[in-house]
């Protein structure tokens, strides 16, 4: 007996040192235990408890952190531009459904057909570029360009997938990768990949040269030192783009023609349906500056922390090798899209090549008081010294005789040209309170082939309180070199030698912002000198660059208004152009977008958007499209009837999931069977489609 007394007392002693210990590892790891009375009454823990609870054993007892979109801050150059300054990350669904560029409801495009062709706005908006230009921009859009990377301060791995696809359907499909992750508190690396394999809607199934093909890829990072003085922006950026030119299908009565006569796109025929144009850049981009003297800090210990320097200098490196391809494999131009052909009629392997190196050394001032709390009389100013380097050269595809007398292909050298620009940047801002602001921007070449090329800018800004909004009064005059495509230019079937003025622009505007009102209005005058365009002869398709002798004005006016009643929004925006040279610019007199949805969140966790949106422009006389020269012409006087453009969406956010399905085009039928921008050129038909947008906190 006593035998199995001293066993369980043995037993007892055991189990107590275990729990003795147990207890010793809470305490180390845990708050100290109270002095006071150990009895206290067990709290019953949920579901969500318990999991914790588990997640700390499996993580050696740690505390568990649910990571969401607060743990991330992004920002853009722009935005580092005179300050440092982060914003929180967007997870919203506001114009999700609207992925195409394409589709921008505040800048329409004309275009091809779909996403991933030539396009140009539809609107009027005039570039502000200054120097070299080599004039292809047909598919500007779908390509990753330095200051479209955002750069982030992650304080957890973040990832977002973002996926749009039609349901039955590859006529439009694009694909997102971003990851981004801190290597160290003070420095990001991050990066990006897209995808767009889109195969439009005509004769996709048989040729794989009408498939567009596009890959963005892109590296970057943010380095910001310890003391906030030194910033690092940097990023490696790949493009290339390859988009179909066909000349479009030889069906010109594809939306006309009896409904019952037998039609199938998927195997309707083109004019070329081995023809396409391959874009494609590789960059490095290198910005650094560094704080002198006082630093002051806004919203010092915030998340929305703003650091703002008193002076201020900045080295930026760009270096860019660009590639501009057109391809043409053995086949006749047999239904005349081209105007001639000057090395071979079936085959074209015309090439740009660009190379561009740049320096840009800058040194800002900001003059302000101690106290950042309320901003009086701040003066900055930044004075800049531009260094570009350019050589360019140009190749055709020629057949040529060998030393024994056999043809052979040889891609022949046509031009080779090597220059160099130097411009004097200067940008004067003042505030006389945080109401009132005057900003200048000068931008001048003072030497080299460009020279004389200018961008003059001032603006002056009004705010009232929060309910009165904001004013804006700008205006710009620019000086500009015409492009290469119009000046010197050498393919198969385009041969161009001419000698262009300047264009000048003038522009004057004014801006009424109130964000409470949802109300913005902005009235344009622009004053154009020198317009360049391409057209061609009456009846014919001979593309060529001219120079308008008269000056064109023009009257933009736009307005956009939101408005909400309990869960319904209407959306609108509304432009009006009005000038004097209507079929020359060939852009619609009123283009407007609505869009009338429910917003509404469901179970607490589903929040939700149900609506309609309708596009609508006023009848314009069309532009046509020049293959192998990636431009939009003037081309026979065609005019299109014009009926609104409806699409049906749902989109939602769940946790960290964006989705949306909709029905683009739904009201297809109706008043027409379908519509065009581009002479010849049929846009998309109805399409359901969705997307998803994963985002990873890791």
């Amino acid at each position: 007996m006593r035998i199995k007394v001293r066993y369980i007392l043995l037993l007892l002693l055991c189990l107590g040192v275990q729990s003795a210990f147990a207890q010793y590892g809470q305490i180390n790891r845990g708050r100290p235990l109270s002095t006071r009375d150990t009895a206290r009454t067990e709290k019953k823990v949920t579901d969500d408890e318990l999991l914790d609870s588990l997640r700390k054993k499996e993580d050696n007892k740690r505390d568990s952190v649910v990571f969401s979109s607060k743990f991330i801050r992004m920002t853009m150059e722009r935005f580092l531009s005179d300050s440092t300054q982060t914003f929180a990350l967007d997870t919203g669904i506001y114009n999700f459904e609207n992925f195409s560029p394409l589709n921008d409801p505040r800048s329409p495009k004309i275009s091809l057909g779909y996403n991933g062709v030539s396009q140009r706005s539809l609107l009027f908006e005039p570039s502000q570029r200054i120097g070299f230009d080599a004039g292809l921009h047909a598919l500007d859009v779908y390509a990753l360009h330095p200051q479209d990377i955002k750069y982030y301060n992650a304080r957890v791995a973040y990832t977002n997938l973002t996926l749009f696809n039609g349901f039955g359907s590859s006529a439009e499909q694009v694909f997102k990768i971003l990851h981004t992750q801190n290597i160290k508190p003070n420095w990001n690396v991050g990066f990006n990949l897209n995808f767009n394999g889109s195969r439009g809607y005509y004769s996709y199934s048989s040729i794989l040269q009408q498939n567009v093909s596009d890959v963005n890829a892109a590296l970057f990072t943010w380095y910001q030192s310890k003391g906030k003085r030194y910033n690092l922006l940097a990023n490696i950026i790949y493009n290339n783009l390859k988009a179909p030119e066909t000349g479009s299908i030889l069906n010109d009565s594809v939306f006309t023609a009896p409904s019952n006569s037998l039609f199938f796109k998927n195997s309707a025929q083109v004019r070329l349906p081995n023809s396409y144009e391959n874009w494609g850049d590789k960059s490095l981009y290198l910005k650094q500056f560094y704080y002198l003297g006082r630093i002051d800090s806004l919203n010092k210990g915030k998340a929305n922390s703003k650091i703002l320097p008193t002076q201020r200098v900045a080295h930026t490196l760009f270096v860019q090798s660009s590639k501009y391809n057109y391809l043409q494999t053995n086949q006749p131009d047999t239904y005349g899209v081209f105007p001639d052909y000057y090395f071979s009629n079936t085959r074209s392997r015309d090439s740009l090549v660009v190379t561009h190196i740049q320096n840009e050394f800058s040194y800002s001032f900001y003059l302000r008081s101690k106290s950042v709390k309320f901003v009086k009389n701040e003066v900055k100013l930044d004075l800049g010294l531009v260094h570009d380097f350019y050589n360019y050269a140009q190749y055709v595809s020629d057949t040529l005789l060998n030393q024994y007398g056999y043809q052979y292909i040889h891609q022949n050298k046509v031009q080779n040209n090597t220059f160099q620009d130097i411009t004097l940047k200067a940008k004067l801002g003042y505030r006389f309170s945080d109401r009132i602001g005057l900003d200048a921007d000068f931008r001048q070449i003072a030497q080299g082939r460009d020279f004389g090329d200018y961008y003059y800018d001032a603006k002056l800004t009004l705010a009232g309180n929060d309910k009165a909004g904001k004013i804006i009064l700008e205006a710009y005059s620019q000086n500009s070199t015409p492009p290469l495509v119009y000046t010197n230019w050498i393919s198969n079937h385009y041969i161009f030698h001419n000698s262009f003025d300047k264009t000048k622009t003038t522009s004057a505007s004014f801006t009424y912002i109130n964000n409470p009102l949802q109300l913005d209005i902005k009235a344009e005058y622009f004053l154009i000198s020198g317009y360049l365009y391409f057209t061609a002869q009456a009846g014919g398709n001979d593309a060529h660059p001219v120079q308008l002798s008269n000056d064109i004005n023009l009257l933009k006016v736009s307005v956009g208004k939101n408005l909400k009643y309990h869960n319904l929004h209407f959306d609108n925006y509304i432009v009006y152009q009005k000038t004097d040279y209507q079929s020359t610019l060939r852009t619609p007199e009123l283009y407007t977008y609505s869009n009338l949805y429910i917003a509404k969140t469901f179970f607490n966790v589903l929040q939700s958007n149900v609506g309609i949106s309708v596009r609508y422009n006023t009848p314009y006389v069309a532009p046509s499209y020049a293959v192998g020269l990636g431009q939009f012409y003037n081309g026979p006087d065609i005019t299109f009837s014009s009926y609104p453009v409806a699409s049906v969406y749902f989109k939602a956010t769940l946790q960290r999931t964006n989705l949306f399905l909709a029905y683009d085009y739904a009201n297809q039928g109706l008043q027409s069977r379908g519509y065009y921008t581009v002479n010849r050129y049929p846009m998309q038909d109805h399409l359901l489609k969705f997307g998803v947008s994963w985002t990873f906190y890791n």
